[in-house]
């Protein structure tokens, strides 16, 4: 599959299930809603504390599960995460929200809520995205 094609997948279907391994090698997941910034990079928040955002201190890789409402199509991207933190995060979460959610109602509740929760923002670039073959 076409990286271009599964990124459209992930704009129409952001709910996902994101995969990080654990020290052990064994893996974590987390449901996650997913963004697609303009130049194709994946985006996802989360906080600093979060088993996922350690996971992923310590081995970058990194692998999203998307699928449509009818559990009938689905798309895995996997590539490498890089950690944004606060303050560097802030105005790249207000654009995370704008474009899943559209306008949030007061802006600086969120951007106060961001700091408090400790939110970072993951950027995912996408080395692979499948599947190639059904069945």
């Amino acid at each position: 599959m076409e990286i271009a094609q599964a990124l459209d997948f992930v704009r129409a279907h952001p709910m996902a299930v994101l995969h990080t391994y654990r020290r052990d090698g064994r893996p974590q997941m987390s449901f996650v809603t997913a963004g697609v910034e303009d130049d194709g990079t994946v985006v996802v928040s989360t906080r600093e504390t979060a088993a996922k955002t350690k996971n992923l201190r310590r081995d970058p890789r990194i692998s999203l599960f998307f699928m449509d409402d009818k559990f009938r199509e689905s798309v895995q991207i996997d590539g490498a995460a890089a950690i944004v933190g606060l303050p560097e995060a802030m105005e790249p979460l207000v654009e995370y929200y704008r474009r899943i959610s559209g306008e949030h109602p007061d802006w600086a509740e969120y951007r106060a809520a961001m700091t408090e929760q400790r939110r970072v923002l993951l950027r995912i670039e996408v080395e692979r995205a499948g599947p190639d073959t059904w069945g």
